[in-house]
This record gives C-alpha cells, structure tokens and sequence, in this order.
C-alpha cells in the first residue's frame, strides 16, 4: 500500500529564520576577527525589537552587534515600517556575556587535537537517494518551492510579496520499493501586501502561484523529479485567506526552533541540538556536519541507499563515545561492520572535524535558511562553504567495502 510523506520549510523572512540568520550573522562576524572565537548566541525577535543574548570568548574581535542585526534584517527584506518590523527602526538589546570559564576549560587545550567536545550529546545525518542532493524529497521539494518565491520577490517578479513564507509538500510513495510516486499535496502560505478586496487578493495570489511560482519549481527540477507533477495535485495556497500581518510582528522569532526544517524535514533523526549561532567546538554543529557527511558518501559510494549515521560525545572527551550506523535494511554488510569502518577511517575527534571542514571561517549564515544539508559546496572569497557536502570520499569507500 502506498503512504504520504510530509515535509516543511520556511523561508529567510519567517521570525524563527530571522533570529537564526542574525545569530549565525554575528558568529561570522566574530570569526571573521577571531577564527579561535568561541560563541553561543541566541536571538529572539518581535514586533519592533531584536533582543541578543548568549556568552562569547574572545581575546581581540569587536563586534558591533546594532549593524550586524540591522544589516541582516535589511538583506532578508524587512526594509519597510509598514511591516511591522524593520531594519532602520526596530530596537535592539544586546546581552551577550562572557563564556563559562567551566566550559571554556574543555575546549581550549595546548594541543589542539585533544580539544574536547563543548558539550555532551548524539548528533544525526541522514542521506538517501530520492534528490540529486541525496536528500529526502518532500523537504527538497518545500526548500526549492521558497527559494524560487525568495528570487521573485527579491528580484520583484511579484511586487506584493513579503518575506514571510511556508511551504510543505506531502509526497506519495510506494509501500514496497519506497520510491516516490507523485506529489500529492502542496500548501504554500504567503505574506503579502495588503489588497483593496480578500476576494480579489486571494484570487490573485493563487493564480500568481499557478501560473509563475511552481512552473518555475517544475523547471528547475530533474526531468524524473518533474515527472512527479501531475494534473491531480492538491494545492492549498494562503489557507486562512489572508497573510498580511507576518515575520516578527506576526509571531515572535527564537533562534533554534527549526531544527527539523535545518535537517531533513523528519525522515531522518534529529538529535535535539540546534546549529545556529554556534561556533564549531559545539558539536551540535560540527558534529552533525560530520555525520552527515559520513552518511552522504556511504550513499553515494553504494554502500547504502539510506543510510542515518549517529556520532555520540561527552563534554571535554575528544573521541566520540559512539558510532551507530542504520542502513534500513539496505547496506552491503552489517550496520554494525559499517560503523567500525568508519571509526578507522575518518578522523571524529572535534578538531580533526573543524580542520577537514574549514568551519572555524565566517561560513556560517548562508546555512541559516533553506537547510543546512543538501546544499552545493562553493568557494567565495578564497573560502569553501558546505564543505560537508563534498563527495570526496566516495572512492575511499568503495575501495573499503569492495565496490
């Protein structure tokens, strides 16, 4: 029997992505004075105001945390006071502070490949072979929707949009072979100007959607993805009638509170630690971009066509304390040989992760909207973004399990 699966995104200007990018915003501004910075900083944002906190040590960088926030709020959008939120006006608290010196002492070592994790707990990657990008599709789908909405409304396409939107996407699949089927639901939601008549805006907004925003999804995609649409989709778009009122001033904003959005959309496991505004010593982050990595090359390398890789840690130990490795069935030996492989043949202490990566560079907030898995590794400026998503270890891995 078939079954749905259902995945969301939101996109850069929902309140939640808007503390995210300001907090990943200023973790690359501190990086970019200081690559041994260590920083943990959260955001909570409202109507009007933007309020920093969290702790940081650092032996030189200055930031000027009031142009970090406005300048991230104004690249997102929100340049317009009748939003309710926006750059030029909104206040803003800084209470950032300095951090523990009880963690400190675990992740600041005289070698620095015997640096401690910063703190205890598993992490998860996850890959599979639905999306070029070894993706799970539902989430891809949702990702690429807001994307293609973020460039019309940027590049003013569609003049009424604003920068709050959601987008979910539930895909049929086949009960035996788990492959997809079709594209069964999409629900898009919004934020727009305010129009003389709901009818009319309604109206408006869905023919706009029909007619530019998922044409222009669908020819993005790969012919077999494409495939997937057709005639017989559900769409709901703006379901309440009207979407006005958004971002910040709609509904507050907290860094962290989409971590499932960040990650795979829930077909793969989340370890509960959110990546925002953490610098790479917190193996929440770092860790995860590891094992994720892990999971992506032993699907490509066909070791696995799904595969959920685990990485467990105590706060101040540099080795993890465990390895887990699920293959749904569909690995080429036993889970637990795969596990041990990767334990001899990749590096997992957190220095040895930060090094092969490059994550001590300001990489970090273009991770904080639209996942931060599936990405394409690019170099700007002499620096390699995504570097977790590199295949560079696909030829290793063959030769390791004989393929």
């Amino acid at each position: 029997m078939n079954y749905l699966f259902t995945s969301e995104s939101v996109s850069e200007g929902h309140p939640d992505k808007v503390a995210d990018q300001i907090s990943d915003s200023i973790l690359d501004e501190f990086l970019r004075q200081d690559p041994e910075a260590k920083v943990a900083c959260e955001t909570f944002c409202t109507a009007g105001l933007v309020v920093v906190g969290g702790e940081v040590a650092s032996e030189h960088a200055y930031v000027d945390i009031q142009k970090v926030v406005r300048d991230t709020i104004s690249r997102i959008g929100y340049t317009k006071a009748e939003y309710g939120f926006d750059a030029t006006s909104c206040g803003i608290i800084s209470t950032i502070h300095e951090q523990s010196a009880d963690i400190n002492r675990g992740v600041v070592r005289e070698d620095e490949m015997s640096q401690g994790a910063g703190d205890q707990g598993m992490m998860f990657g996850y890959a599979c072979k639905n999306t070029p990008d070894y993706m799970p599709l539902a989430l891809y789908l949702s990702h690429r929707l807001l994307r293609v909405l973020s460039d019309i409304r940027h590049n003013g396409e569609i003049a009424y949009l604003r920068p709050d939107a959601k987008a979910q996407f539930s895909v049929e699949f086949d009960g035996k072979t788990n492959k997809p089927v079709r594209v069964h639901t999409i629900v898009l939601s919004t934020q727009h100007d305010e129009f003389d008549s709901d009818e009319a805006m309604h109206e408006r907004i869905e023919k706009d959607v029909r007619e530019i925003v998922l044409p222009r999804l669908i020819a993005s995609l790969p012919a077999e993805l494409a495939a997937l649409f057709d005639d017989k989709f559900i769409l709901h778009v703006n379901p309440t009638g009207k979407f006005v009122i958004g971002g910040p001033a709609g509904d507050t904003g907290l860094t962290g509170r989409k971590i499932i959005v960040d990650t795979y959309g829930g077909r793969g496991a989340h370890g509960g630690g959110a990546f925002s505004g953490k610098d790479p010593s917190k193996v929440d982050r770092s860790a995860a971009y590891a094992a994720r990595y892990l999971a992506k090359n032993l699907v490509a390398a066909g070791v696995a066509s799904e595969c959920l890789v685990q990485l467990a840690y105590a706060i101040g130990v540099a080795e993890p304390v465990s390895v887990y490795v699920n293959s749904y069935g569909t690995g080429v030996c036993p889970d637990a040989e795969i596990a041990a492989k990767l334990r001899g043949l990749f590096d997992l202490r957190p220095a040895a992760i930060v090094r092969k990566f490059g994550l001590k560079n300001p990489i970090y907030a273009p991770t904080a909207a639209y996942g931060h898995f599936g990405r394409e590794p690019y170099v700007k400026d002499g620096i390699q973004f995504f570097a977790w998503e590199k295949l560079d270890s696909v030829d290793l891995l063959k030769k390791e399990f004989g393929l």
